[in-house]
């Protein structure tokens, strides 16, 4: 794992013009330093782009477990009898220690079923828009965490989905809290 970060480490992972710009504007360099920054700041999105930039294949399932672990209840309250969501989590926990070629096989296989499982209740939906907007931000979190077991930038998104959940599910603040806390979560890893 990289502990300093530089412009050239950020031109070289194609960076967005605006967070280079505001990198090149302070003088912090240390990796988890300008994690801690940008989250204080409320740049969230770069300090979740940044973290799932540096993390190893481990660190990178371990973060997005731990960001569908923050929701997955909100998707069981909704629909208690598909279990589909909690699986394609613990198929992306088996990857944690064991990444062999038959657990991520069974990983991707379980995101793909929580995507399809998710998709056949599109119309109940609809009927009631709000409760489930939150279950499936936790059903897309939940299976970004399987996907995560194969794909690099899956770790993102099943962080982004949990917040998205929060936020559906709560106040405006929910979203922030969940934000802050899976960030939290993702530089603890960096640190150990």
């Amino acid at each position: 794992m990289i502990k300093i970060i530089s412009k050239e480490w950020l031109t070289k992972k194609s960076a967005c013009r605006e967070g280079v710009e505001w990198f090149n504007n302070q003088k912090e360099t240390d990796m988890v330093k300008v994690l801690n920054k940008l989250v204080k700041e409320d740049h969230w999105n770069w300090a979740n782009w940044t973290i799932c930039r540096v993390f190893n294949y481990k660190q990178k399932v371990q973060y997005a477990v731990f960001s569908a672990e923050q929701v997955i209840d909100l998707y069981e309250k909704k629909y208690p009898n598909n279990k589909k969501p909690r699986e394609a989590i613990e198929a992306a926990k088996k990857c944690i220690d064991n990444p062999s070629k038959e657990n991520k096989a069974y990983a991707a296989t379980a995101a793909y079923a929580v995507a399809a499982a998710y998709a056949a209740y599109a119309a109940y939906a609809a009927a009631d828009a709000a409760y489930a907007a939150y279950a499936a931000y936790a059903a897309y979190a939940a299976a970004d965490a399987a996907y995560a077991a194969d794909a690099a930038d899956a770790a993102a998104y099943a962080a982004a989905y949990a917040a998205d959940a929060a936020y559906a599910a709560d106040a405006a603040d929910a979203r922030k809290n969940m934000r802050i806390k899976i960030l939290e979560y993702g530089i603890k890893l960096l640190e150990d």
